[in-house]
């Protein structure tokens, strides 16, 4: 029952406020502004301007929407671009997650396709439509406006001749009841002659007669004024006023059918954008897990066997061996070779592997391969988001200078002329530039790069014990269960020939104080040191930072000889420049990381001692 209640109210309720819904329209329209706002021309006015800002702002709203729409398509359609399947990518697209993502791909581009419809839609009808509307309303208002002013003008000259006449007619009242009383005191005077009275007569008969004419005056200019002010109040100006009515109606009904307008167009390509929606979960759901780890043990199984247990091995003599070589103990001095490389004791800090690269030149020769690609490869990135830029900040101008020529009251158009030049002078340099750089780029990979650093896997300690690599290329493991031991005197090949480099000099070390400019130390600024081995504090480190100590002792003899393929500029510390040609000597070979130990003898009967890259020199070794 109270349900039932509830129902006939609420039903009842909404009757009544459709029934005042349709009262207040049907009142409304018996309404206008001639009748009922006579007295308010100027509110009307205003009123009326706001109404079109109004509609200028929402034409303002819809170009930044339709700028905002094409970067999002352009930006959409540059998104699927870029992440296309590349040549060297084509092995992978036999996976169904790949097949899935190009699917997407496509899609995608697909949603950028319907934003485009979308921006161009809004441009052509919506907003070219509220511009024509805007432009239309301003001419009328401004003629209706005018049509009031010269109304208000025309009443206003009316009620000033009728003030004037008032007045006239006043002062010449005034000037004949005074000529009046003069002319009865002079008739009255026995002292008077007959013509002095007759003088009076004729003065006061003047002023009489330019009374009435000034009232007749006064009366005539009443009464056009009152048939003016009528006509203007019941029929002149109300005509104005309702003028504005149906410019400010036309406005309203236009804001509503432009904000239709723009959502039809959004619902136009909603289907669209549906069914790209379900390709994109057409391409989820393609995805097989299953047929994607069978493809890939097709693609990768080699057929082998795993390894077999490794046998136990006894190093006990080989330990006696290595201690009766190791007599040094650690902490010890830190001097250097003139490669820049540690010499025969050395402290050690890992603080990394280079130093921070930086260039003078405009294509980065003087960096090494990789750092020279890296970096040219950022440059042409930074040129081409410039463009990107560049190319937007253009085509806005062209809008605007489109916008002016179309409608001169927005503005100038050759005041964007200049600025549109500009722009084109800029993005044109910005394409010689990309242009330049992508030859750099071309030329830099075009010579071999050098894959890692002279001690990117040199001399590790991991997890409590060190690797250390012999001269015949293998690597043993000693794990320690107090301090640390020095390595074996086989294994420490690399700083063995750097501290004969100081004893083939003058015979005796020159000690000088300062840090390492070692290769593991990251530490070094230059490529080349003084002839002696340095001498330098073991404590400036404190032990618990990523420090540790080892002792290196063995004379290398050369292994042969080396020719330099290519130039090579030292960038890294514990590296030697090399010019194309130059015969070099081979102390160490190449341990699977890329670089080869050289030495040269220099100028001061000294030698230079370093890495190289093993792609840049061609080696030949003794038997």
């Amino acid at each position: 029952m109270l349900a039932l209640l509830a129902s006939g109210s609420s039903r009842s309720s909404s009757n009544n406020k459709l029934a005042e819904s349709e009262n207040s329209a049907q009142n409304s329209s018996n309404m206008s502004w001639g009748t009922e706002l006579w007295d308010q021309n100027d509110n009307l006015a205003i009123h009326t301007n706001r109404g079109i800002d109004a509609l200028d702002k929402y034409a303002n709203f819809l170009r930044d929407r339709v700028a905002i729409e094409t970067e999002y398509a352009g930006k959409l359609r540059r998104l699927v671009k870029n992440y296309q399947p590349k040549k060297k990518e084509e092995e992978d697209n036999e996976f169904t997650s790949m097949q899935a993502f190009r699917n997407l791909l496509k899609e995608v581009g697909d949603l950028a396709g319907q934003r485009e419809v979308v921006s161009e839609s809004l441009q052509l009808q919506i907003i070219a439509g509220v511009t024509l509307l805007s432009k239309t309303l301003r001419e009328e208002r401004k003629k209706c406006l005018s049509d009031g002013a010269n109304l208000q003008h025309n009443l206003t000259t009316q009620l000033s001749s009728l003030d004037r006449a008032k007045r006239n007619y006043e002062k010449a009242y005034r000037d004949s009841e005074k000529a009046v009383d003069s002319y009865k005191r002079a008739d009255m005077d026995l002292n008077l002659s007959r013509a002095e009275v007759e003088r009076y007569k004729n003065v006061m008969t003047a002023k009489i007669q330019q009374s009435d004419d000034a009232k007749n005056e006064y009366a005539n200019q009443l009464q056009k004024t009152n048939n003016l002010q009528q006509q203007h109040f019941s029929m002149l100006l109300p005509a104005v006023l309702n003028r504005l009515q149906e410019l400010d109606e036309k406005r309203t009904r236009g804001f509503r059918e432009f904000i239709v307008g723009a959502a039809d167009v959004e619902s136009s390509v909603a289907p669209i954008i549906a069914r790209c929606m379900e390709g994109i979960v057409k391409a989820g759901e393609s995805i097989n897990e299953k047929e994607d780890t069978f493809k890939v043990i097709e693609r990768y199984q080699s057929g082998f066997t795993p390894p077999i247990d490794i046998p136990f091995e006894d190093l006990s003599n080989s330990v006696k061996d290595s201690a009766q070589d190791s007599t040094y103990t650690y902490p010890l001095p830190t001097p250097t070779t003139r490669g820049g490389t540690l010499g025969a004791i050395k402290l050690k800090k890992r603080v990394g592997i280079f130093n921070l690269f930086g260039s003078n030149k405009e294509d980065f020769s003087d960096q090494p391969p990789n750092q020279r690609r890296k970096k040219l490869q950022a440059k042409i990135a930074e040129l081409t988001q410039n463009i990107a830029q560049e190319t937007k900040a253009r085509d806005g101008l062209m809008k605007m200078k489109i916008v002016y020529e179309a409608n001169s009251s927005l503005g100038n158009p050759m005041t964007v002329e200049g600025q549109l030049n500009e722009s084109e002078h800029k993005l044109e340099k910005l394409k010689v530039d990309l242009k330049k750089y992508q030859d750099f780029l071309e030329k830099a990979c075009q010579v071999p790069v050098a894959t890692s650093s002279p001690q990117a896997t040199r001399n590790q300690l991991q997890n409590g014990h060190r690797t250390s690599r012999h001269s015949n290329g293998s690597a043993d493991d000693h794990h320690d269960d107090g301090d640390d031991q020095p390595d074996d005197a086989g294994s420490l090949s690399r700083s063995d020939s750097e501290d004969n480099v100081a004893q083939i000099q003058n015979g005796h070390n020159n000690n000088n104080n300062g840090s390492s400019a070692s290769p593991e130390s990251g530490l070094g600024t230059s490529h080349t040191s003084l002839p002696g081995s340095g001498q330098g504090s073991a404590n400036e480190n404190a032990i618990g930072e990523d420090t540790y100590y080892e002792t290196e002792v063995e004379t290398l003899n050369p292994l042969g000889t080396c020719r330099a393929l290519y130039p090579f500029e030292a960038s890294s510390e514990g590296s030697i420049p090399m010019s194309e040609g130059e015969e070099l000597q081979v102390i160490e070979i190449d341990q699977g990381d890329g670089w080869t130990r050289v030495r040269r003898a220099n100028n001061s009967n000294g030698w230079d001692e370093g890495f190289v890259p093993t792609s840049y020199i061609e080696c030949t070794l003794y038997a």
